[in-house]
């Protein structure tokens, strides 16, 4: 079996472990990425109007379809997850002891994000319920 530096075959596997930095970190750029995309898709939506009403009502019609509704209810919780996960990194950032105590601010983060997300989870899905009777 191949070593390198030392170690064995099945020890390479191992070499990094991710932690919760690191996940907080992907998870911040997957968000303000998703963000980003959103905000491309609400200015073109938005443009519409230069073409008329009738353009403008046809492509803001798709927001009445209940899978883009639940797609909201996703932009909704990246935008939450996005400020929280902001003002975590702007604690460490402030406060360099900080980075001793990440992983119960990223589930503290995580923890207030749920607690956000879940009134305007069950508002939105009522509403995509309802668009499917």
């Amino acid at each position: 079996m191949a070593t390198r530096l030392g170690k064995k075959g099945s020890d390479l596997g191992t070499m990094y472990r991710g932690r919760t930095g690191q996940w907080a970190w992907i998870a911040h750029r997957v968000t303000g990425v998703g963000l980003i995309l959103f905000l491309f898709a609400h200015i073109v939506d938005t443009a519409m109007i230069g073409w008329g009403p009738e353009a403008y009502d046809r492509v803001t019609s798709v927001y009445h379809n209940p899978v883009v509704r639940l797609i909201e209810l996703g932009l909704i919780v990246f935008v939450i997850y996005h400020a929280f996960n902001g003002l975590r990194i702007i604690a460490i950032d402030f406060w360099p002891k900080a980075t001793r105590y990440d992983r119960p601010l990223f589930l503290g983060t995580i923890t207030l994000v749920v607690l956000a997300s879940a009134p305007i989870a069950y508002i939105m899905t009522k509403q995509a319920i309802e668009l499917f009777d």
